[in-house]
């Protein structure tokens, strides 16, 4: 697959750079730059990415770096069988338990919520730092709604990290989890509080907080282009009808023209 000029391969992390230095120079170079690829694809288009990670794969699968890019491309494309594959091996590799939660996760995609309800109780969580245990709590409240365990959920979501008032990378997602658990019971005046914490922390808007509480209150959004589409036609009739005189009996106004280029 073809890749930009402007891609050197000099963009991936250090750590992930001092593991290709295994590898002959020129297939590093050409190992790093379809990381790069997948890395700069993977939210936009998951299956590019995940087209690019398969030639890495292809070109370098004793690598860890390499397993664990292709198991998050083969997660963003909902191939969780083959994700989950690619971070055990990836972990078998470093030893390292930071893919637990999302290993986690992909037993709930491949519908197993007891084995990710499991996991959320190993050993292998206490190892992991904040953000891998918040992950891990996201993904236990997640297995407890698949198995219809709403109330759970939202005992396994309040914690002190949800209660915090710091703002941290997970802390719009985890006041968001929250916030539509309680609205799944019920509970929508506290929703309607969490989707505003939720929004509140998130920055880079990671999630629809706002959307939600829009919903919640009854707004409905008008698209900008449709609206001005239609106050052009009626400006449209209007003008014809001040040549012509009124619409001719029997016949609605719009049925004139469109606006804009489809009625040139």
């Amino acid at each position: 697959m073809p890749i930009p000029d402007d891609v050197t391969g000099d963009e991936i992390d250090k750590d992930v750079r001092q593991e290709l230095m295994s590898l002959p120079k020129t297939l590093a170079e050409d190992v790093a730059r379809n990381l790069v690829m997948v890395a700069r694809l993977i939210d936009e288009d998951p299956e590019e990415a995940y087209a690019y990670s398969r030639i890495a794969l292809r070109l370098a699968s004793r690598v860890a770096a390499v397993r664990e890019a292709a198991g998050f491309a083969a997660y963003a494309t909902q191939k969780y069988s083959e994700a989950l594959a690619e971070f055990r091996a990836a972990r078998r590799m470093t030893g390292s338990v930071e893919l637990w939660p999302v290993m986690a996760d992909c037993e709930r995609g491949l519908g197993r919520p007891e084995k990710a309800l499991a996991m959320a109780g190993e050993p292998e969580v206490q190892k992991l730092d904040k953000a891998g245990q918040v992950e891990m709590r996201l993904v236990a409240a997640g297995a407890r709604r698949d198995m219809g365990q709403i109330d759970a959920a939202i005992v396994t979501l309040q914690s002190s990290e949800l209660a915090s008032h710091s703002v941290q990378p997970w802390t719009a997602r985890l006041r968001y989890a929250y916030a539509d658990a309680l609205l799944e019971v019920g509970r929508e005046d506290e929703a309607r509080e969490w989707f505003g914490k939720a929004l509140e922390a998130d920055k880079d808007g990671s999630t629809d907080a706002s959307d939600r509480l829009a919903e919640l209150d009854g707004v409905e959004f008008v698209d900008v282009l449709d609206e001005e589409a239609d106050t052009a036609g009626t400006a449209h009739t209007a003008e014809a009808d001040d040549e012509t005189g009124s619409a001719p009996e029997g016949r609605d106004e719009q049925d004139g023209p469109a606006a804009g280029p489809a009625a040139n």
